[in-house]
């Protein structure tokens, strides 16, 4: 999720720090997956495909193997698509060997609501069976209204409803950082 309304930013991540979350949430993953070799990454567009090729490297240099990375777009599957302006469909890429039978770890920049990731694995539903589908987020910002977790969070960050959490990827916005600002009213 990126919100562009803000009056004020912080940084609460600078890019130092958002490389050093990422090499701990890789091994985390090799970890729990007990080396990893039948995880997948899959990215949410935008920010998040960015974040999972990001990880699979840092996967090669623990592993010495390759991880499986793709991009799954939710687009179709979102609950306010009604309530929102058109948008445009991004890319869904799965890795040659699909996802059936693999560890499927979703990958996005911040966790919010929690409809994104329903709408994810309502899409993931679509492509094939996993034999497990975890979560790894940049930043947890809380705010829940549906009942999903991380499996791994680079950064919790408490937020009022009234603040915004802008993440900003070199790949896609020049620099690395996560900006904490208020929301314009």
């Amino acid at each position: 999720m990126v919100e562009d309304r803000n009056v004020s930013a912080r940084p609460v991540l600078e890019a130092p720090d958002i490389a050093r979350v990422l090499t701990r949430i890789a091994h985390e993953i090799v970890e729990r997956a007990k080396g990893a070799d039948d995880v997948v990454l899959l990215g949410i567009p935008t920010r998040g495909v960015f974040l999972a090729r990001r990880l699979a490297d840092k996967l090669a240099g623990i592993t010495g193997r390759q991880t499986p990375v793709g991009s799954l777009d939710i687009t179709m599957y979102r609950d306010d698509l009604r309530l929102k302006p058109a948008r445009a469909l991004e890319r869904t890429e799965i890795p040659g060997d699909g996802i059936d039978g693999r560890l499927v770890v979703l990958v996005d920049d911040v966790l919010f609501s929690g409809r994104t990731i329903r709408a994810a694995l309502d899409a993931l539903g679509d492509i094939g069976r996993p034999r497990a589908v975890q979560l790894a987020v940049l930043v947890d910002r809380g705010h829940r209204e549906l009942p999903i977790r991380a499996d791994y969070v680079g950064k919790n960050l408490p937020t009022s409803l009234r603040e915004t959490v802008k993440v900003q990827l070199a790949e896609n916005d020049g620099r690395d950082a996560v900006l904490l600002g208020a929301r314009d009213e």
